[in-house]
C-alpha cells in the first residue's frame, strides 16, 4: 500500500536552562521584557509531523512518501532519512529558506519557552497527489503548510483516496468553516481530547455531528488510551504501558503511524488503534521523536503482551 504523509519537517533545537525562568522575569517590568538565559548546551533532534510519522512507519516495515517542504540547511536531515531508507521524492527544496525549526528552552521546573520558525514550511509541497491510485493508497494530512492542509483533503476526497485528517496544533489558524470542510468526508479525523474541544468550539459542531460528517473519529487520551467513535458505536482502546516515561513528545505521531500500519494490514480501525498504542509507547520511553528503534518481531511481541497475538 502506498502511504502519503503530508505535514512538516523540522529541526527541534533543545536547550536546558539550569535555573528558573520566574527568577529572571520581573512582573512589574513585563511591559519592557528583556531577558537572556545562559543555557547548559544545545541538542538538535530531527522532528516535524511528517518526519515523525514516516520514521515510525519505516520501523513498522512501510515505505511512506513524505510530502513536505525543506530548506537550505536540510543536508543533515536528508542524510538521516536516507539512512532510514525513506524516500525523498515528495520533499520540495526551498533554497531561500531554512528548514522549519523549533527552539525550545526548558528550565529546571520543566517550564518551556519555545520559538518556532516555519521557514520552508511556509511554501506548499507541490506534490502531484492526484496521480495516486485510490485502490492502493492511504493519506495522512498532518499539521504543516496551511494551504496544503486545506487542499490535500479536497483532492483526496475527490479522488476517493482514504484520508486521515489531523489539524493538530494548527487548529487556531483555521476558521470554523475551513475546519468543517476539512473534516467533512474525511475517512478518519484524529486529535487529542483538548484539540477535539477546540474543533468543536471553532466549528460549533457537537461530537455527534462531527461523527456524522466523518467516517471515524479518533480521540487520543495519552496514558488513558484512545476512543474511536463510528456512528453510535464508541470503542475504548487502552494504552500500551510504557516501561519508563521520559518524554511524551511525538507519541501522537507514533500512534498515527501504528494506526496506518494496522489499516495496511487489513485491520479494523479498533484493531489498528491497538497498533497505534504500542507504537506510541516506544516514543515516550526516549527523549526525542525519532530516537527509538525496534524490529517488527519486537513490536509484535510487545503487542502480544498487551493485547494478545497480532
Amino acid at each position: 500500500m502506498r502511504i502519503l504523509v503530508s505535514g512538516s519537517l523540522a529541526y527541534d533545537r533543545i536547550m536546558s536552562f539550569p535555573g528558573s525562568f520566574a527568577d529572571h522575569i520581573l512582573p512589574d517590568k513585563i511591559h519592557i521584557l528583556n531577558v537572556c538565559f545562559l543555557v547548559d548546551g544545545l541538542e538538535e533532534k530531527f522532528g516535524g509531523t511528517a518526519g515523525n510519522i514516516a520514521y515510525c512507519l519505516r520501523l513498522l516495515g512501510e515505505n511512506p512518501t513524505i510530502v513536505a517542504s525543506a530548506g537550505k540547511d536540510f543536508a543533515a536531515y536528508e542524510a538521516w532519512l536516507r539512512h532510514c531508507g525513506l524516500s525523498l521524492e515528495g520533499i520540495r527544496r526551498v533554497n531561500s529558506e531554512f528548514t522549519a525549526g523549533a527552539y525550545i528552552t526548558t528550565d529546571k521546573a520543566d517550564n518551556q519557552i519555545t520559538g518556532f520558525n516555519p521557514g520552508a514550511m511556509k511554501h506548499r509541497a507541490e506534490y502531484p497527489v492526484d496521480e495516486a491510485d485510490p485502490a492502493d493508497t492511504i493519506a495522512v494530512v498532518a499539521p504543516g503548510n496551511l494551504e496544503d492542509m486545506q487542499d490535500f483533503p479536497r483532492r483526496y476526497k475527490a479522488k476517493g483516496i482514504p484520508c486521515m485528517v489531523d489539524p493538530g496544533q494548527n487548529i487556531p489558524a483555521f476558521s470554523g468553516e475551513q475546519l468543517t470542510e476539512m473534516l467533512t468526508g474525511a475517512t478518519y479525523l484524529i486529535s487529542n481530547d483538548y484539540e477535539l474541544q477546540m474543533i468543536q468550539n471553532s466549528t460549533g459542531l457537537t461530537q455527534a455531528e462531527i461523527v456524522a460528517r466523518t467516517g471515524t473519529l479518533i480521540t487520543t487520551l495519552g496514558e488513558n488510551g484512545s476512543v474511536l467513535r463510528q456512528g453510535a458505536t464508541e470503542t475504548v482502546i487502552p494504552a500500551c504501558p510504557a516501561k519508563d516515561v521520559k518524554d511524551p513528545t511525538g507519541a501522537g505521531d507514533a500512534f498515527r503511524a501504528g494506526f496506518i500500519k494496522g489499516l495496511s494490514l487489513g485491520k479494523t480501525p479498533a484493531e489498528a488503534a491497538k497498533l497505534g498504542s504500542v507504537s506510541a509507547a516506544y516514543v515516550v520511553e526516549k527523549h526525542g521523536t525519532q530516537e527509538h528503534q525496534y524490529t517488527w518481531q519486537e513490536f509484535c511481541d510487545r503487542y502480544a503482551a498487551t493485547f494478545g497475538p497480532l
